[in-house]
């Protein structure tokens, strides 16, 4: 009896540990943002940001990004954090002068 509890508190912890990941946010970007920049931030051949990039960019905290700038959350998640850091003067953004 004991097994079939286990199996079951395993399946509820895989489930929603797959919820959560599928609503990551960062810096006010939510998963659809941040997937939008994604091809733009990942090495090795990142692309221009596309409008929906920078649309999501548009409404991120700059400050907040910036604060990831030298962690190693970005490199977890496969974003270059140099090229993360570019990204809103691509998009025509001015990033905070404390960055």
């Amino acid at each position: 009896m004991s097994t079939v509890k286990l199996v079951v508190v395993m399946m509820i912890t895989v489930g929603l540990m797959v919820e959560v990941s599928r609503a990551i946010s960062l810096c006010d970007m939510n998963d659809e943002g941040l997937e939008a920049c994604k091809p733009s931030v990942t090495q090795p051949d990142p692309v221009d940001p596309t409008p929906q990039c920078c649309e999501a960019l548009k409404g991120a905290n700059l400050t907040c990004l910036c604060s990831y700038k030298n962690s190693i959350l970005l490199p977890s998640l496969g974003i270059d954090p140099t090229l993360a850091m570019g990204l809103p003067a691509k998009c025509g953004l001015d990033m905070p002068s404390d960055c």
